[in-house]
């Protein structure tokens, strides 16, 4: 089956290893991602808090394409992305005047508005559904044995409540997943808190101490590593961890379920980390 693919900023540059992991599993579970030709930045952080049209115009662009494209379901796997297209697609189908203004710019330059015909989905919420969650047990070849996680969803997928595709307040798709492939998942109480990603340049003292309580918290759960589903809090907590005396790993869930499906690519992933995940992986014997 083929999905329309919205990689982003990200996944072609800081977060290559998350772009690769991504399609890498998806081919596994007998899915194609179809990237969108001529796709622009979604606008992100900066985008939505300079510019409301320009918070609705950008993504929706995206969508244009995506209708253009006859796709009836797009795939974005960064959670800042996925957050403001979903976003634009809910006040696209609720009508809202913005909405309405922007979907109208849009048809004087591109010769067509948003139709509010795409589903917009996060791989998460993909690989979730019966068809695809009942092939992942199939796949694991190699489990994670002894790899203890602390999963953080961040503050995107789940916020505001139009976007969430799982519970709210305690989500639960990263940890089934990375329970089924066979890792140690940890409770604890900072899964959906904010990393502060949008404070890195103009208060990075902020961020330093969001990362500080985030980390320790892991720790104190008993998580050697953390597993995240969002290229911005990934980036934020790694290169944070520096000034942290005992730092410790951010995967991407993509990546573990490759490890666990033992796929030849794996390592050249985790050589991509700024905190160096190979030493912990291999004392487990996972690479």
């Amino acid at each position: 089956m083929k999905l329309g693919y919205y990689p982003g900023c990200s996944l072609h540059s800081t977060a290559a290893e998350y772009n690769m992991a991504t399609e890498a599993v998806f081919n596994a579970l007998g899915l194609e991602l179809d990237e969108l030709p001529e796709w622009n930045c979604c606008g992100a952080t900066a985008g939505h808090s300079t510019d409301k049209f320009l918070a609705l115009a950008l993504p929706l662009r995206n969508l244009v394409i995506a209708e253009a494209e006859q796709q009836k379901e797009l795939v974005l796997p960064c959670a800042a992305c996925y957050n403001l297209v979903k976003g634009a697609d809910h006040y696209c189908r609720e009508g809202t005047p913005e909405a309405r203004d922007a979907n109208e710019e849009l048809k004087s330059i591109m010769g067509s508005a948003y139709n509010g015909t795409v589903h917009v989905t996060h791989p998460l919420e993909v690989i979730m559904r019966k068809e695809y969650i009942s092939k992942v047990g199939a796949q694991v070849k190699k489990p994670l044995s002894g790899l203890k996680l602390a999963p953080y969803y961040g503050c995107l997928l789940t916020r505001p409540t139009y976007v969430a595709f799982d519970d709210v307040e305690q989500p639960q798709a990263m940890d089934q997943l990375m329970k089924l492939a066979g890792a140690d998942v940890k409770r604890w109480s900072y899964k959906t808190d904010c990393c502060g990603g949008s404070l890195t340049v103009p208060r990075t003292d902020v961020v330093y101490e969001i990362t500080k309580n985030l980390v320790t918290a892991a720790q104190r759960a008993g998580a050697d590593a953390i597993v995240t589903a969002c290229p911005l809090c990934q980036m934020t907590l790694e290169t944070r961890q520096k000034e942290i005396q005992k730092p410790i790993p951010v995967f991407f869930f993509t990546e573990l379920l490759g490890i666990s499906f033992a796929h030849p690519e794996a390592k050249k992933w985790m050589k991509k980390h700024i905190i160096n995940p190979i030493p912990l992986l291999t004392s487990l014997q996972l690479l």
